[in-house]
């Protein structure tokens, strides 16, 4: 067995044995139900039997005899339906309590993963994963529970009848099933690699799909469907042709099942007539022989289709299982404390930091920013100036230098702390698909609907809201898609007034406004920043000018740094050469 498939089952267990009463109450109802319907074809042997020597016994006694045996198989029958009320309703809790804790334990251990970690994934095909897990949970313990676990108890029950009816038989039953069995086994392992295979396909597609569908006005303005829809008509042709060949490699087995049941039926028979004649069989017993033979085709004949079923969920449980054995990228650091900002000193010591190692974005960068002071980060696009923010919200670990808050080092102290402790506007905010009150509530989730009212007033969010005829109870679509760029950016600022964290981070923060709402979302965010120890991106210079100090960065490195007035006077500057084409109309 695998690695992963053994980690598959581990997980699971880890998950099922927090139900160990449900789950014991399912087996043990299951195992009697069992093997109290195997027992009950010996009383139809024993009900024929009296029949075919009816000449023995009076007219009434025979009666009573018979009588007196189909109400015990009645009475047997009640205990069964009992048995399987017990089992049944114990294994709804038991199932959903535990495809509750996996989707909850996967929803936990995937949002610990890093931003790196999302960036490099398919949002759809996470949540078929996830979904995935859950589903083949309840897949393999149906099979394991509903079909497995009474086939074993039962074959084992008929086996030990037949044994003690007629060895011969017994050897010639067992052998047959000891065959069948290891055929199905040696082709459902044959055919993992091909479900597997199938599980990844079918996870591409669906990623494929969700890619589109949140692309879908890429997809239109570029009239790329011809080319997107080929795309996708490769995958699912590659899709169809593995499902095909698995689906014929089932037809096949199935076609050899046939022929074993057919040879055993007739090989069984043929030999039992033969015993009868010698008077080693009754009647009763070829009664007996059918109806075992009936429940063992039966049952046989899925499994193994069972036995494939459980292991193609395997193969879709394995891909989620293994995001669960990913360690987590970003991990605070063992007895981590709390981060206490009483100041607000911002220290980044020789810090450097690459995306892999053919790209370095930060060389050895030092800033040392003073409570409460506001800094500009200005310079070319992919100069580091947003990556030295995801390194200060720990979105990144930096590979030498440190980050520190009050001298405290943030890879020591608790990410969700850290993360407490600043708000971030960013250039393009994505908002949940929920109303906007719930939206700008998420910067305090505790804050009443006047502070709510009272930050969105401060980021002008009310002059757009009252036009909604849901007012705050709007809903803003899929990642805010319903708001324009600019109205995102403004809910985004009133998240930020209403956390009034001590540290303030702006990406861009007025990128998406137009000149009239910017020059008001100004007054917003000097209210936002008093009193903070903010950091400033910006391409429009126009909206730094008044920052206590602008830094220029180049290649990761500080190239320039001072007052807009200080920066202005060197001559060969970047930034006085960036302020003059833009106060020069060449960039808006």
């Amino acid at each position: 067995m695998k690695a992963i498939t053994k980690e598959t089952y581990t997980v699971f267990w880890r998950h099922a044995r927090r139900y160990r009463s449900p789950l014991a109450a399912m087996v043990v109802s299951s195992v009697l139900a069992t093997v109290i319907s195997t027992a009950i074809p010996l009383f139809y042997k024993q009900f024929f039997d009296i029949l075919a020597n009816s000449h023995a016994q009076s007219p009434g006694m025979l009666i009573n005899t018979l009588t007196r045996i189909i109400l015990i198989v009645l009475i047997l029958q009640a205990i069964i339906w009992l048995f399987y009320r017990v089992s049944f309703f114990s294994n709804v809790y038991f199932q959903t309590h535990v495809m509750a804790d996996l989707i909850n334990t996967s929803f936990e251990y995937l949002h610990k993963h890093s931003y790196q970690f999302f960036a490099n994934r398919f949002v759809g095909a996470l949540v078929r994963k996830v979904n995935r897990l859950v589903d083949a949970f309840e897949a393999i313990t149906d099979r394991l529970y509903y079909d497995l676990l009474p086939l074993a108890i039962r074959i084992i029950g008929i086996l030990l009848v037949v044994f003690y009816r007629n060895t011969t038989l017994g050897i010639i039953l067992a052998s047959w099933i000891l065959i069948y069995v290891a055929i199905n086994y040696i082709f459902t392992i044959y055919k993992l690699k091909y479900d597997e295979a199938n599980a990844r396909i079918n996870t591409e597609v669906t990623a494929r799909l969700a890619d589109t569908v949140t692309n879908n006005i890429n997809i239109k303005i570029f009239s790329a469907l011809g080319s997107e829809l080929a795309g996708f008509q490769g995958l699912t042709e590659e899709q169809r042709k593995i499902t095909t060949f698995t689906w014929h490699l089932g037809g096949y087995l199935e076609a050899v099942q046939g022929v074993f049941m057919i040879a055993l039926e007739f090989f069984v028979f043929y030999i039992a007539i033969r015993f009868w004649n010698q008077g080693l069989l009754t009647i009763g017993d070829f009664v007996l022989i059918q109806d075992y033979l009936m429940q063992i085709f039966t049952r046989l004949w899925d499994f193994g289709r069972f036995f494939r079923d459980i292991y193609k969920h395997l193969a879709n449980a394995e891909e989620m299982v293994e995001i669960l054995r990913t360690p987590h990228e970003i991990q605070d650091a063992p007895n981590a404390k709390d981060l206490v900002v009483d100041k607000g000193n911002l220290k980044f010591t020789q810090v450097t930091f690459s995306y892999g190692a053919k790209r370095p974005v930060i060389q050895n960068f030092s800033l040392d920013i003073a409570p409460g002071e506001k800094v500009g980060l200005v310079g070319p696009s992919g100069a580091g100036k947003s990556t030295l923010m995801a390194l200060l919200l720990r979105f990144y670990d930096p590979q030498e230098g440190s980050i520190l808050i009050d001298g405290q080092n943030i890879a020591n102290v608790s990410q969700e702390s850290l993360r407490n402790a600043i708000a971030l506007v960013p250039q393009d905010p994505i908002l949940f698909h929920r109303t906007l009150i719930d939206n700008i509530r998420y910067g305090r989730p505790g804050a009443t609907k006047k502070e709510i009212m009272e930050a969105a007033g401060l980021a002008h969010c009310d002059e757009f809201i009252s036009s909604l005829p849901q007012g705050y109870q709007t809903y803003v679509g899929e990642r805010g898609i319903k708001l324009s760029g600019g109205e995102r950016q403004r809910v985004a600022i009133a998240r930020a007034i209403l956390k009034n964290a001590p540290i303030l981070l702006l990406d861009e923060a007025t990128s998406s406004l137009d000149s009239h709402s910017e020059a008001m979302i100004q007054d917003a965010l000097s209210y936002l920043m008093e009193r903070k120890t903010s950091i400033v991106i910006a391409h429009r210079l126009s909206t730094i000018m008044k920052m206590d100090r602008i830094i220029v960065v180049k290649h990761g490195k500080i190239t320039e740094e001072g007052t807009h007035t200080q920066l202005l006077d060197r001559p060969q500057g970047v930034y006085k050469k960036l302020w003059e084409l833009q106060a020069g109309g060449f960039i808006a």
